[in-house]
């Protein structure tokens, strides 16, 4: 279990993190979202002991994480995956971690063949790629067995086989008991990996629930409508105080659930075409709720050219 109370990190006028309390339980994966400049970063460091809060706790299992006289067998964590000696082999690599923590040698070869690395275990790491670093930086991860693992963007680089597996790793090492704690900018993969969100932005908690409230709070849903008389369809369901906005050839209603739509447009000899209920995204919903929060906004195509005209 990961644990903040009144987690709060300046750097002279700036204030990264405010005061933010949460609790990350075993037994799920927790996805920590948030824009760039949000917190994330220096939230995670604080949790490994890297950085010092200005005020404030961060607590792993119920203690500091940097007073464990073996870290990585309570916490296994990927902040930057290739900060590593690049003349070392992967097997190298992880022999100075487990000697460092009193680790059997025996675990480094079971890591290595649990992310796919035993082929290669005997090349230099600083020849690896940017995926294949990013492997060895989970097996560094997993190496103590550790009943908390923390994983900044786990998934950058890796091939849509290695995301898949990344995802399936997290999964099982919820279902084992374990506490899950990742950090990506990848919604997709977020909304099909995480049981549990918290999301920043500028600092301050923006969300901390389950995927399925934080969808159910967030994210906009309408029915899609399509029929041969539209218009003669738009005008009953609005005549009926509905939300109706027209794109193109379909209309998009809001207020009343799809069946009742159906029956209401049939009971009036109106044709459907189509009757679709439409929930939006992962990260459609992310980027409603941390609009506020975004530190860089960049100009859209549209926009930039009509700027110019201007």
């Amino acid at each position: 279990m990961i644990r903040a109370q009144g987690l709060t990190k300046t750097y002279g006028d700036k204030s990264a993190v405010n005061g933010i309390d949460f609790t990350v339980e075993p037994g799920r994966v927790t996805g920590f979202l948030g824009p760039n400049g949000a917190g994330k970063s220096t939230t995670m460091r604080m949790i490994l002991g890297l950085d010092a809060p200005t005020s404030g706790t961060v607590s792993v299992n119920g203690h500091r994480y940097a007073a464990s006289p073996a870290p990585l067998r309570e916490i296994g964590a990927l902040l930057e995956a290739h900060a590593l000696h690049p003349g070392r082999s992967a097997r190298d690599h992880l022999r100075w971690m487990a000697a460092s923590n009193g680790i059997p040698t025996t675990r480094v070869g079971e890591v290595l063949e649990q992310v796919g690395l035993d082929t290669v275990a005997g090349q230099r790491a600083g020849r690896f790629s940017l995926g294949m670093g990013q492997r060895l930086g989970i097996a560094s991860a997993l190496l103590g067995d550790p009943p908390v693992i923390v994983l900044d963007e786990p998934v950058n680089g890796l091939d849509p086989e290695g995301i898949r597996w990344v995802r399936t790793l997290a999964r099982e090492l919820a279902n084992e008991g374990r506490t899950v704690f990742i950090s990506s900018h990848l919604m997709s993969e977020m909304a099909l990996m995480a049981d549990h969100l918290i999301v920043i932005g500028r600092g301050s908690i923006l969300a901390d629930c389950s995927m399925t409230r934080f969808m159910t709070e967030h994210a906009a849903s309408f029915v899609r409508v399509k029929a041969p008389e539209s218009t003669g369809v738009e005008a009953l369901l609005v005549g009926r105080g509905l939300d109706v906005t027209r794109v193109d050839d379909e209309l998009r209603v809001q207020g009343l659930e799809a069946p009742a739509i159906g029956e209401l447009i049939g009971s009036h000899g109106l044709l459907l075409h189509e009757l679709t209920l439409v929930r939006s995204s992962l990260e459609d919903a992310f980027m409603a709720l941390t609009a506020d929060s975004v530190e860089y906004h960049a100009k859209t195509v549209d926009e930039h050219t009509a700027g110019s005209r201007s």
